[in-house]
């Protein structure tokens, strides 16, 4: 178009001592921005419509992603699930008496339900765990969590080395949202030796539950605390990307605001509350109204962008490059190992096995070769 421009230029350069009318010009204009056009043709290529090739594609196939909820009973992890993603996952739960509770030991519960939104289909998964924290003893109460992770790496690990690899149903835990207790002074130990267990198998995101309970003070106090134990303790959460060079500012401040909000001091509720003539999701108190998506209030904001919007493709790579790579290359090492050691147990038996002398029976001469029985000439035996 630049030459098509540039050859217009220098047409009506000499136009004006030609003295040509304006329709010749204007043919002349076409003519040329055509042969412009047919000039970029012939230099496109065309393997800049990639990205949408692999746009449609994965439209077309849907997206999965799994989250995980761990935290002790009463801090708000169903409401916030609903909340996060606008639907109801446990209309049919069942709240436990005190009694039940007692009795109740730690199981894993899978909700599985499919979202679309703007013609992009979501297989969204929750793995909840209830009876968490809840025992008077909780000694290993994470043992049945991190078995489950484990579980899912194995069953993706047998899929991939499958001979049909074509469907391959990812159940991976991609991210886990660690609900901790507001009442209290930063973490307990049963979080701190739960997330030194599960860090290096899953994206843990830190979650203080029921904000609304703690003063604005309380909560940056609260925050700096927890964040200072878990670099105390080494316990190693997610960590966002780092921003390249060429981003813009608004994403990196972004970016910057998201790792200063660990971590997220969260409310939430599916009750719609109106005030001032204006209807939202909140809490009514007496001393006056908290609502769930007011940065002011909550990070619900923060926490349901970083979460759908910026980072769950982020999450799920983290998973397949990090944690299950991991994985696989400890099962690869154990396999590798078994194997050795089968093969120097088996040269070892061959080593320490004796082949016996010749007999002269009546029946022949035997020979024992590696435990069978060979029998090599038959003869009858005679004295001379």
């Amino acid at each position: 178009f630049y030459s098509g421009q540039s050859q217009f230029a220098l047409f009506c350069e000499g136009s004006s001592t030609q003295r040509c009318t304006r329709s010749s010009v204007s043919c002349v204009f076409i003519s040329c921005l055509l042969s412009s056009l047919q000039d970029m043709d012939r230099e496109y290529v065309g393997f800049a419509t990639l990205p949408n090739q692999v746009h449609r594609k994965s439209v077309k196939k849907g997206f999965a992603f799994t989250l995980m909820v761990a935290g002790e009973s009463g801090l708000g992890k169903s409401t916030l699930v609903n909340s996060l993603y606008l639907t109801d996952l446990y209309n049919n739960r069942k709240v436990l008496n005190a009694e039940e509770r007692i009795a109740q030991t730690v199981f894993i519960t899978k909700h599985t339900v499919g979202i679309e939104e703007k013609g992009v289909r979501l297989r969204l998964s929750i793995v909840d765990t209830p009876g968490f924290g809840d025992a008077v003893n909780n000694t290993e109460s994470w043992k049945e969590i991190e078995d489950y992770i484990d579980q899912q790496f194995e069953q993706y690990f047998r899929d991939e080395s499958g001979l049909n690899r074509k469907n391959i149903q990812d159940n991976r835990v991609h991210c886990c949202l660690y609900f901790i207790s507001p009442f209290g002074h930063g973490l307990r130990p049963l979080d701190v030796e739960c997330m030194r267990a599960l860090h290096e198998k899953v994206n843990i995101v830190p979650v203080l539950a029921k904000a609304d309970s703690l003063t604005p003070t309380e909560v940056r106090r609260k925050k700096m605390k927890i964040r200072e134990e878990m670099e105390k303790f080494g316990i190693n959460i997610y960590q966002f990307p780092d921003c390249d060079f060429d981003e813009d500012e608004e994403f990196k401040q972004q970016e910057q605001l998201l790792k200063d909000s660990i971590p997220f001091a969260v409310i939430g509720s599916n009750i719609q509350v109106e005030s001032k003539g204006r209807k939202f999701r909140g809490r009514l108190y007496p001393w006056g109204v908290v609502e769930v998506e007011d940065p002011a209030h909550s990070d619900f904001l923060l926490l349901r962008n970083m979460l759908v919007k910026t980072h769950m493709q982020d999450l799920k790579d983290v998973t397949r490059e990090t944690h299950y790579e991991n994985y696989r290359a400890q099962c690869i090492q154990n396999m590798t190992r078994m194997v050795v050691q089968e093969r120097k147990r088996r040269l070892v038996l061959d080593t320490h096995t004796e082949l016996p002398r010749p007999i002269h029976t009546k029946v022949g001469l035997m020979y024992n070769t590696f435990g069978t029985t060979v029998v090599l000439q038959s003869f009858s035996a005679q004295k001379e």
